[in-house]
């Protein structure tokens, strides 16, 4: 890694999910990190629950050098929350915005080769779904996708490479064949991997790889 990135300090957000989470990391160690469960009013509380963890660091935001932000899939809301947030920071502060995926962000950086991210989308059977995307580098390889329990296990048939999962017992006494690690999102690996990412080729823009679940009303005749 160039000598430039190493020492950038980078701030991580994750509002994708049911909970707040932010990590200030800098040379590939955390300086400090924070999760807090809110299923309502992160847009509220962020920007405070952000102030609190510069200041444990001791650092400003006009010390950042970058802010990485996941970028779904996950929740409507918090992903629009957390995105909005990070592009407004990138504006006051004119640091760069990377958006990281929550596939790319539950992989734990430096994996070598290409491994496969199978996020759990709707958890309950029989319509189970995961969110997918191949991973190699650090970085997502293809758009992620969302799939049924048939087409993943299809997928993953005659997989070798390490597949980080999300309610493996699903996939059945296929399970037993591959080579199984858990996941989980987070603010800190965003973080730990925004240095390495491209600009141009991770914009700050919501992924949710699905139609939202509400319908927008008819126009009226």
């Amino acid at each position: 890694m160039p000598d430039r990135l190493n020492f950038m300090l980078v701030l991580g957000l994750n509002t994708a999910f049911t909970a707040m989470e932010a990590a200030l990391v800098r040379d590939g160690e955390i300086l400090a990190d924070a999760r807090e469960t809110m299923a309502r009013g992160q847009d509220k509380a962020l920007p405070g629950f952000v102030d609190r963890l510069l200041l444990q660091a001791g650092v400003t935001l006009a010390q950042l050098d970058r802010i990485a932000v996941v970028t779904g899939p996950g929740s409507f809301t918090g992903i629009r929350i957390g995105v909005a947030y990070a592009r407004g920071l990138s504006l006051v502060t004119g640091v760069p915005c990377i958006g990281v995926t929550s596939l790319e962000a539950a992989i734990p950086p430096g994996m070598a080769g290409t491994v496969m991210a199978a996020l759990a989308a709707q958890k309950r059977p029989p319509d189970q779904t995961w969110w997918v995307q191949g991973i190699s580098a650090d970085e997502g390889i293809a758009e992620t996708v969302e799939l049924g329990l048939e087409a993943l296990q299809s997928m993953l048939a005659g997989f070798h490479a390490p597949v980080f999962m999300q309610n493996p017992d699903a996939l059945g006494e296929q399970a037993a064949t591959l080579d199984l690690r858990p996941l989980v999102p987070s603010a800190v690996t965003a973080a730990l991997k925004a240095p390495l990412f491209d600009a141009e080729r991770h914009p700050p823009a919501p992924v949710y790889a699905r139609d939202p679940d509400a319908t927008l009303p008819e126009p009226r005749k």
